[in-house]
């Protein structure tokens, strides 16, 4: 997630830029560790490469929204047998809002 998120604020980039971005947030993996991860995320389609670029770019393949949307329904699935509403329930109770994310809230349920 730490590379993934580096792709979504930094954006595109090579191995070494990317690593020099997860250093300077504290991060200190070996250049190799950096390379797998972003292969990792390449096989599971969460990132994609330029492989006619020397040395390859690696671009995010998800939005950080599309991630969330994709991981919530895949946990509404395995424990509320495909409802949403008891993880909204869940996500929402004890939270405090600001009146603008309330007032999209209403917007979205108008909508729905």
């Amino acid at each position: 997630m730490e590379v993934l998120r580096a792709l979504w604020e930094h954006g595109p980039g090579t191995v070494r830029q990317l690593d020099g971005v997860l250093r300077r947030h504290g991060r200190r993996w070996a250049y190799t560790t950096v390379q797998t991860l972003l292969f990792r995320l390449q096989a599971k389609g969460y990132a994609t490469s330029e492989t006619r670029a020397v040395p390859h770019v690696f671009h995010a393949a998800v939005t950080r929204e599309g991630l969330v949307s994709q991981k919530l329904q895949d946990l509404a699935d395995q424990l509320c047998d495909g409802t949403a509403t008891p993880l909204v329930m869940a996500l929402v109770k004890g939270h405090r809002f600001s009146d603008d994310e309330i007032e999209q809230f209403r917007q979205l349920l108008d909508r729905m």
